[in-house]
């Protein structure tokens, strides 16, 4: 019989040894493959990109160096993330994950979708976390940061404020020098900003057309935040639109819309250089300077940034934007959830280091102040002057957002009526009161 078939004979009829023989050696690799421990993945879901709108070329830096270090100090634990869901399909995946039942543990959430996710019960109360947990406190966030993560009436924790950005006025320091006009203090008012928009609005080649302008991007509603007036009440079930202060805001827009004399002032006309003051998000002046950052939009002018305009009651506030962090209500590691929410938003070092690797600012009080201007403002020629203190001031002192289910679609609303008003110039002292009722009248469906 030849070797082959020895073989063949052998594997019909095995021997007893060789039945023991591989019997043991199933049992030792079954024993060693259930003995070694698993490692517990905690899934995080996050988009593509700043959530500031500005370029950012490392998407994940700060997420991969969180992770790297979580993971470090957590043997045993392994943290994914799915890669490539730009922030227009975020919403969409998360609600698909949702329906599969593969809803990640921790999610970042835009400010405008947490009242969907908290209203659904899809996100986790973190009140009993964050109230025994010795290490954390709320009272080391800024205020305005930390409200956006409260449900509507802020009873209820749900989430914890990751990367937080003021809105602030640029300033074109080139145009005001050449006109002769020193750059405004933060102090200033309507009636400063209204008098150098007249100043330089005009037409500079002489061709009969303008082409040099005060403003570019300033709204009704930044008119409205630095008013010293309310547009709804808490529980968004009324609106103020009719208060003295709000009709003096939406005239001082109309007033500034009325110094361009009808004609259209456009970004590229801010990008050339040819206007003086643009609202912009801090995240814009960080990324577009020529240090450390490694783009930058204009190169014919020196920006800088300070606060909004005053009304005469008003304050010169900002309205400050959040990104925020929450757990999964279904969660089955919620205690490591809770620690990965304490590594991304609240860890010092982390937040830190989120202002070298991002655009973006930390919601966490203490950090910014303790940077260097160069390393906030990226660099020194344009922000002389300027301290992190001053940034961190603006955070501290910026507007609470509105956080009742409707308010997206009631300011939708309230911008379309009034933006027409400003630009057609139909303004008329019933105007406000028609539009209040219109407000409220949706309000209260």
């Amino acid at each position: 019989m030849s070797k082959l078939g020895r073989i063949r004979q052998a594997l019909r009829h095995p021997s007893p040894f060789l039945c023991l023989l591989l019997a043991s050696y199933l049992f030792v690799f079954l024993a060693l493959y259930f003995m070694e421990p698993k490692p517990i993945v905690l899934r995080i879901g996050t988009f593509a990109g700043s959530n500031w709108d500005v370029p950012e070329g490392a998407s994940y830096a700060y997420l991969d160096e969180v992770i790297a270090r979580f993971e470090a100090e957590h043997p045993g634990v392994k943290v994914t993330y799915q890669s490539g869901i730009r922030k227009t399909d975020y919403p969409e995946w998360l609600a698909s994950r949702a329906l599969a039942g593969e809803m990640p543990d921790v999610i970042l959430i835009p400010q405008d979708d947490f009242n969907l996710y908290a209203g659904l019960g899809a996100l986790l109360p973190l009140d009993d976390l964050a109230t025994k947990d010795a290490s954390f406190s709320l009272d080391d966030f800024y205020p305005a940061p930390l409200a956006s993560a409260r449900s509507t009436d802020g009873s209820s924790l749900y989430a914890l404020p990751a990367e937080c950005m003021p809105r602030l006025m640029f300033v074109n320091r080139t145009l005001l020098e050449r006109e002769g006009i020193p750059v405004p203090q933060d102090d200033w008012t309507w009636d400063n900003f209204l008098a150098i928009c007249r100043k330089v609005t005009r037409d500079t080649d002489g061709d009969g057309r303008l082409d040099q302008f005060g403003t570019y991007g300033y709204t009704w509603q930044d008119a409205v935040i630095t008013s010293g007036a309310s547009l709804f009440r808490p529980d968004g079930r009324a609106s103020h639109f009719t208060d003295e202060r709000i009709e003096s805001a939406i005239r001082f827009a109309n007033a500034l819309h009325q110094s361009q004399q009808g004609q259209i002032v456009t970004e590229r006309d801010f990008d050339l250089g040819r206007v003086a003051f643009r609202p912009f998000s801090f995240a814009a002046y960080r990324t577009y300077q020529p240090y450390p950052w490694r783009i930058k939009k204009a190169t014919d002018f020196e920006w800088d940034c300070i606060r909004l305009p005053r009304g005469p009651e008003g304050k010169n506030i900002s309205p400050v934007q959040t990104l925020l962090m929450g757990i999964n209500a279904k969660t089955r590691e919620r205690q490591l959830a809770w620690e990965f929410l304490k590594a991304y938003c609240h860890d010092k070092d982390n937040q830190t280091m989120l202002l070298e690797v991002s655009a973006a600012l930390p919601a966490r009080r203490g950090i910014i102040e303790n940077t260097s201007a160069r390393e906030l403002f990226g660099m020194t020629g344009s922000s002389e002057g300027r301290s992190p203190l001053a940034v961190s001031q603006v955070i501290e002192e910026g507007s609470v957002p509105y956080r009742f289910p409707r308010y997206q679609a009631a300011m939708l609303l309230a911008d379309r009526k009034i933006q027409a008003l400003i630009d057609n110039d139909a303004l008329e002292v019933n105007s406000m009161n028609r539009i209040q009722k219109e407000i409220n009248d949706f309000l209260l469906k």
